[in-house]
């Protein structure tokens, strides 16, 4: 049974774990967390939490750390979801307001700011592709050899492409090319951009000077647009933290950076154990990975999401209002962004 005791000795064992990534003993805990218990209740205790699950021994010490089911545990009865860090929230509405952000660079500041303040990998889910068409293209010449390009949405998103040509290109073959692609490809959908750019090639080819350069440039633009929905920050954070040092682990937790689906599937991982939290935040564990997830909506059809990916013993009582607080930054942006068209 848990007893109001054994979930004061439980906080106080993944609190130390979270901190140390180390077990601890009952003579240690009673020490440094100041129980009132003997070292021999403690004990007890700790062996009753394993029995019921909640704790492990490693194969190195005596001491014991949390299970998953543990951490499950932890987080829907003892996570205080509103404990959100006043610095960061002076901060994060500071980094929105630095710039005019388009929804996908809000998502991508996201990342980069929940990276930092974590020390962390962060990521996000954008918006599905599939479900959104283009509305319109425009070019702008940064002189011959560079140019910026901003797509828009029949959804209102905006995504702007960098392009760097390997020749020269004329401000009249820039023009002819956008409309162009704004006559033959207004309303196809983002994941057909690409292979609808073959039917166009044609008649670039016949009145525009440059039309294989230009072509290659959208091309790359467009194949971006069917497959970059996933985006990660300071992937490398989650290498160093001691639970990924073995080389095996290391290069599986690479290879699932590099598929997409993995984390858009990521509960229905056959080893996955998850949880929705009383404020919404969607916890996932792998094995000894954590995934936290909070979604944000754009408008009724659109919405994403923002994670943290670590160790299973990250500090969940920081990250968890952390990422919704962003997560609610976004919207607004979105809703901002909206409020100027």
């Amino acid at each position: 049974m848990l007893t109001p005791r054994r979930i004061q000795i439980f906080k106080a064992i993944v609190d130390e774990f979270i901190k140390t990534a180390e077990p601890i003993g009952s003579k240690a805990l009673q020490e440094r967390y100041h129980l009132a218990y003997s070292s021999a209740t403690i004990r007890n205790d700790m062996q009753v939490l394993e029995e019921m699950g909640y704790l492990e021994k490693t194969h190195t010490s005596s001491g014991r750390i949390p299970s998953t089911m543990g951490y499950r545990f932890y987080c829907e009865a003892l996570l205080d979801e509103s404990n959100l860090d006043k610095r960061m929230e002076v901060a994060i509405p500071d980094a929105f307001e630095a710039s005019a952000m388009n929804v996908d660079e809000a998502i991508r500041q996201s990342c980069e700011i929940v990276s930092e303040m974590t020390n962390m990998t962060a990521g996000a889910i954008g918006p599905d592709a599939s479900k959104q068409r283009l509305e319109h293209i425009k070019l702008f010449p940064l002189d011959e050899k560079n140019a910026v390009c901003v797509f828009i949405t029949d959804q209102g998103h905006t995504e702007t492409r960098n392009f760097h040509f390997n020749q020269s290109v004329s401000i009249q073959d820039l023009e002819t090319t956008t409309d162009i692609l704004n006559r033959r490809l207004k309303g196809v959908a983002l994941t057909a951009l690409a292979s609808r750019l073959e039917d166009v090639k044609p008649e670039l080819g016949a009145v525009v000077q440059r039309h294989d350069v230009l072509f290659t440039a959208f091309l790359r633009a467009f194949i971006r647009f069917a497959n970059d929905t996933v985006y990660f920050s300071g992937k490398d954070k989650v290498l160093f933290q001691p639970e990924f040092e073995d080389i095996n682990k290391m290069k599986k937790l690479m290879g699932m950076f590099e598929d997409e689906n993995v984390w858009k599937q990521m509960d229905e991982n056959a080893n996955a154990v998850a949880l929705t939290t009383r404020g919404g935040s969607q916890l996932t564990w792998v094995n000894d990975l954590a995934v936290v997830r909070s979604k944000f909506r754009l408008n009724e059809e659109d919405s994403g999401e923002l994670m943290v990916v670590g160790p299973s013993r990250m500090e969940y009582d920081r990250i968890v209002p952390l990422l919704d607080y962003v997560a609610r930054m976004i919207e607004e942006a979105y809703r901002k962004g909206d409020d100027h068209d």
